[in-house]
């Protein structure tokens, strides 16, 4: 049996118990009190009349808002379900079963309260004034599985516009996962990143959030070879220039990029490279081995399509790549956003911040390569793991200690503090959930025959 066949054999087994799984507890998440309820008397004080005193405060304080409730802990998921997964378009309502998954790991990986809101929009431009209006009720928002462009322009007005965060995770999320793999993959391999030749695969909304931080991170972007559908990007892509508005992150690239004028496909851009990072449509076969082959010695190969990467693993190490990462937990090395997310998240409600910039993200993406490094790299291993669950906590520091350097946040917390508090609430969400299953109230699965 081939490797595509047991591929595909494991997938279609995984698929069923997903399903049966799904359907027997009907979805993945609840709401649950997190006050005490005693008597009935306690509802005097946690609605009428007691309840009224909160309010008021509010009326005459609205920052209370956040101390008084549990919108400075809760961030909205939203989606209008035009590209999710590797599904495409399949609508709002068949995307809440993933909006659902993306709120499961905000709480157990990040102890944040997450609502997953899968909007029907009919014009786009109405889902920017939908998200604004959510802004009484949530301290963040967390924008998934939109297409692009229009995800794009959606990220671009929010951040320029909103009082609260907002953040889209397969851009800005998968990004920093990316630069924290990538700036230990190079500490393997003994290269250095102003130094190597980048080629990137596929230009969405991934690679082109990876593509600004490599540049916020001094990386000259003459040394970036990217490639779309269509081929590699140049200032001779008629068919982008005369699109520029509506492709204009393709068109900047187009410009700033690709000093030598290479022009071809995939194998012209991986030629000589030291990195390839692919983010385009699933494989395998969408990048060749013998093109893998020709990149420089010691490359670094990222191919992250879902479900199945751009090339196998064991095609790209035997054609000469040193470092593989993929997007699946079953391959070393997974590029995954629930890495970042979840504890990023926790320090921007921690300290209250506004936005979440770019040097935000970067301080993240160090944190995250930082506590790989801790354990030791190699080629096998430049992240954590899911199973690594103080990572959050350590990222919650990191990107609320550059919030307050850069004057985006409303609370000053030391690191410690904030690395301690990140610590109890992420704690307390895991030891939550295990104590509704030991006590049977979340039901144990049905066994597997």
């Amino acid at each position: 049996m081939s490797e595509a066949e047991r591929q595909a054999r494991r997938a279609r087994a995984l698929a069923r118990r997903s399903l049966d799984q799904h359907a027997r507890y009907r979805g993945k998440i609840q709401v649950l009190p997190k006050c005490p309820v005693r008597e009935l008397a306690d509802f005097s004080l946690w609605y009428t009349p007691g309840v009224a005193a909160a309010s008021r405060a509010i009326v005459e304080d609205p920052a209370r808002v956040d101390e008084l409730t549990n919108r400075g802990n809760t961030v909205a998921v939203v989606s209008d379900g035009s590209r999710v997964l590797g599904l495409g378009d399949i609508g709002p309502r068949a995307g809440l079963p993933v909006m659902e998954g993306k709120a499961l790991l905000f709480k157990y990986l990040g102890g944040v309260d997450a609502v997953p809101l899968c909007l029907e929009v009919g014009e786009p431009a109405r889902l920017a004034d939908l998200v604004l209006a959510l802004q009484p009720s949530f301290a963040g928002i967390n924008l998934e599985d939109i297409a692009q462009p229009r995800c794009f322009r959606l990220l671009e007005q929010l951040r320029a516009t909103a009082a609260i965060p907002v953040w889209h995770d397969d851009q800005q999320g998968t990004a920093v996962v990316v630069i924290a793999g990538l700036l230990n993959a190079l500490k393997v391999v003994d290269k250095r990143l102003d130094q190597v030749r980048i080629a990137m695969i596929g230009i969405g909304a991934a690679n082109f959030a990876s593509y600004r931080l490599l540049g916020a991170l001094g990386v000259d972007p003459g040394r970036i070879v990217a490639c779309d559908s269509g081929g590699i990007l140049h200032p001779g892509r008629e068919e982008l220039s005369r699109q520029r508005e509506r492709w204009r992150e393709k068109w900047q690239v187009c410009c700033d990029s690709n000093a030598d004028g290479r022009t071809g496909g995939i194998a012209e851009a991986l030629a000589g490279a030291d990195v390839c990072l692919a983010f385009s449509q699933p494989g395998p076969g969408v990048i060749a081995s013998e093109w893998i082959a020709t990149m420089a010695e010691n490359a670094i190969v990222f191919a992250c399509a879902n479900p199945v990467p751009e090339v196998w693993p064991a095609d790209a190490a035997a054609a000469g790549a040193r470092i593989v990462a993929t997007g699946r937990s079953d391959f070393p090395n997974q590029v995954n956003n629930s890495l970042a997310f979840p504890g990023i998240f926790r320090g921007v409600l921690d300290v209250r911040a506004r936005t979440i910039s770019d040097t935000m993200a970067i301080a993240a993406a160090r944190a995250l390569a930082g506590a790989a490094e801790e354990h030791g790299l190699s080629p096998e291993r430049i992240l954590p793991t899911m199973d690594d669950w103080q990572v959050a906590a350590r990222l919650a520091a990191a990107t609320g200690m550059a919030a307050q350097a850069e004057g985006l946040a409303a609370l000053t917390v030391e690191h410690d503090a904030l690395l301690a508090q990140a610590l109890k609430t992420i704690s307390t969400a895991r030891a939550a959930t295990r104590a509704l299953m030991d006590e049977g109230l979340i039901a144990a699965p049905e066994r597997v025959t």
